[in-house]
This record gives structure tokens, C-alpha cells and sequence, in this order.
């Protein structure tokens, strides 16, 4: 098992989302499939948006986890509009995501909002999931 692989922090998540992202003014919505162990087994861009949107849904976002037999899911999604704070349809999509996540037995570990300079909201670290 290589350490890189290993998802520990935010910032280990937020580091692999960046490399993934395809136009700098359009919201990217990510997802990172991991084992029981927190290693990577898969990453998939779930949806590509606009400058301040993104179509997102539970079948979409899970399916990849189901696929590939991964025990929990973390989602991220950029700001290319700049500012990590979530907006209230991130803190809704968050809570349908736990819940279809209870629904399959996959865990939600984190949905973490991130922009370009480097500033990062981890719903976890925020308690606020």
C-alpha cells in the first residue's frame, strides 16, 4: 500500500481535487471512492458546472462507490468565484448525501468546498455533518 494513496486530512483530498480540476471558471464537483482503510481506490469527476453551479445527485454520486466496492465516499467541489464558505444548497446537498449514503451503507466522510487560493471548508472538521 503506498502512503500517497492514503487520505488522512482535508488536505490530502483537497490536493487530489485540484489536479483534477478542467476549467478554472467552472465549478467541478469531485468525488473520492476509498476502502475501509482510507486508501484511494477511485476518483471520478461527478459534474462539471457553471462559474457558480453544479448539477449534483445521489445516484450519480454513489454509483461509482457501489462499482467499485468502496466502504466511503468524500466529495469536494471548488468555488472558481473564490470563498470556501458553503452555500445553503451545499449544506442541503451535504445532508441528502448522508442520507443516501446511510440508505447504501457507504459513509459520507467529508464534503469539502475548496477555491484556488488555497482555502478549503471541510463539512467534518466543521462539525457540521
Amino acid at each position: 500500500m503506498k502512503k500517497e494513496n492514503i487520505i488522512a486530512l482535508p488536505k490530502d483530498a483537497v490536493k487530489i481535487a485540484e489536479s483534477m480540476i478542467l476549467d478554472e471558471y467552472k465549478e467541478h464537483f469531485i468525488g473520492l471512492y476509498l476502502s475501509a482503510r482510507n486508501t484511494l481506490k477511485k476518483r471520478e469527476l461527478i459534474s462539471l458546472g457553471t462559474l457558480n453551479a453544479s448539477l449534483v445527485h445521489p445516484r450519480e454520486t454513489f454509483r461509482p462507490a457501489i462499482v467499485s466496492h468502496a466502504a466511503g465516499i468524500i466529495v469536494l467541489h471548488n468555488h472558481p468565484s473564490g470563498g470556501a464558505e458553503p452555500s445553503e444548497s451545499d449544506v442541503e446537498l451535504t445532508k441528502r448525501l448522508q442520507q443516501a449514503g446511510k440508505i447504501l451503507g457507504i459513509d459520507l466522510i467529508d464534503h469539502i468546498v475548496f477555491c484556488a487560493n488555497g482555502e478549503f471548508y471541510s463539512f467534518k472538521d466543521k462539525n457540521a455533518m
